[in-house]
């Protein structure tokens, strides 16, 4: 065993260590550096979350109003994009406006496009009222919307025949006014708590008009359809379709105006003011329908029993969306409008009456699905019917077919009938519309 000799000097500790530590590092280093790090390991697949966030858009074209344009473009973008324009209320903003609704998230699942115009004016009110705004391409607030349309539609392609407008009160009367300015850039809206294309209209500065707010401002079908096409002189092609929503205990823009909506796009859209269809879906709405059955019907009304001025809630927007027609790929069928012959009798003893009604097709194709709306006079109510279902059982009523009896061929008839009191008056109705279209007697 070597022995060490006595007087052989040892190394310091301290430079063992240092020259042990000058053999590592060089290992350790290489260590580190092939050594798969945290990131780099295969991890199970998982979701990506949506990184679309709310935009501000400038330079986006003419805007006379200093508006400012807010866009949402969602991850799932599709190519061709619809457009859908989402207006706010007073002392709102387009940020209030996409944090407060769903379109958002409706765009994220159905790929459109979303554009929250933003006013900069105090009130944070629309211009629905002037001269200017109440004219195509007359200035003001419309001209700066049209231009952040077209701003989008050039930047992603945007289908043209799928631009919607949609507004909450003072968004709600812009989107009537939108539709009246440029009936060849939207194909439909849908207007929540707010009144008929004109009828905010000032000649003194004034945002305004209390008369309209009031809901003391009525006006003929044919008149306010003319206020709509006095905004574009000359225009013939398609208008677009209307949606409205009013609670009848509406204290800012009274429910009134909710009525005078109706008369003026029905008559934009050439459609009787007697309802294709009357639903309640749900408690508290009476939904009402004009022009034709579906959910794509020219003209949709919704009434909501009891509420007043701010009515947007959850789920409302998914409806105006199937009003619109984006949420499904192709277009919903609709029973047609036929020519139709209608006779009506009935048989009355003191406080009650059965009626019997005999609808013919008078056309010369086959009417597939039916409803018959007609107006029973004051005081009756129907208390049970046969060969269709009535809804509702008083004043403006609909009956729709049967399973049994839904088609009618050229020229064949079906006859239904009800039972129904009376307070006096057993008089059979006088005017029947077929699907929107009126039928003689």
């Amino acid at each position: 065993m070597p022995i060490t000799p006595r007087n052989t000097p040892r190394r310091p500790l301290r430079s063992v260590l240092v020259t042990l530590l000058a053999a590592l590092v060089p290992l350790l280093a290489a260590t580190f550096l092939t050594a798969p790090t945290a990131s780099a390991r295969p991890e199970p697949a998982a979701e990506a979350a949506p990184t679309a966030t709310l935009t501000e858009v400038t330079n986006f074209g003419t805007n006379p109003s200093n508006l400012q344009m807010y866009l949402y473009v969602p991850d799932s973008v599709t190519a061709n994009p619809a457009v859908v324009v989402a207006v706010h209320y007073c002392t709102g903003s387009g940020p209030a406006m996409y944090s407060g609704t769903e379109w958002a998230s409706l765009a994220d699942r159905y790929g459109f496009v979303v554009v929250y115009p933003s006013v900069t004016r105090a009130s944070k009110c629309f211009d629905v009222s002037s001269p200017q705004a109440l004219k195509r391409g007359g200035g003001s607030d419309p001209v700066g919307i049209k231009s952040m349309v077209d701003w989008v539609t050039g930047r992603y392609a945007a289908d043209t025949s799928r631009i919607f407008a949609t507004g909450i009160s003072s968004g709600a009367m812009m989107t009537n006014v939108l539709l009246g300015d440029y009936p060849d850039v939207f194909s439909a809206g849908a207007a929540f708590s707010g009144v008929p294309f004109g009828c905010f209209a000032t000649t003194d500065g004034s945002e305004w008009n209390s008369a309209c707010s009031g809901g003391t401002i009525t006006h003929t079908p044919q008149e306010w359809g003319d206020l709509v096409r006095a905004a574009y002189p000359g225009y013939t092609g398609t208008r677009p379709r209307m949606q409205v929503w009013h609670g009848t205990e509406d204290d800012v823009l009274r429910y009134p105006n909710f009525g005078e909506e109706i008369k003026q796009w029905t008559n934009v859209l050439g459609v009787s003011q007697t309802p294709a269809a009357t639903d309640t879906p749900v408690s508290g709405w009476t939904r009402t329908r004009y022009g034709a059955t579906g959910d794509r019907a020219p003209v949709e009304a919704i009434s909501l029993q009891g509420i007043g001025h701010n009515l947007y809630a959850s789920g409302m927007a998914a409806r105006a969306l199937t009003f619109f027609g984006l949420d499904s790929s192709g277009p919903a069928p609709q029973p047609q409008p036929g020519a139709c012959k209608v006779t009506a009798t009935t048989n009355a003893w003191s406080t009650g009456l059965t009626a019997s009604v005999t609808l013919t097709n008078t056309g010369t194709t086959s009417v597939n699905g039916w409803q018959l709306a007609f107006t029973l006079p004051t005081g009756q109510t129907i208390t049970n019917g046969w060969g269709a279902t009535y809804a509702p059982v008083s004043g403006a009523v609909t009956a729709t077919n049967a399973t049994y009896n839904g088609t009618l061929a050229p020229n064949a008839s079906v006859t239904i009938g009800y039972q129904a009191n009376h307070t006096g008056n057993s008089a059979a109705p006088g005017s029947f519309t077929l699907n929107g279209t009126a039928c003689t007697g």
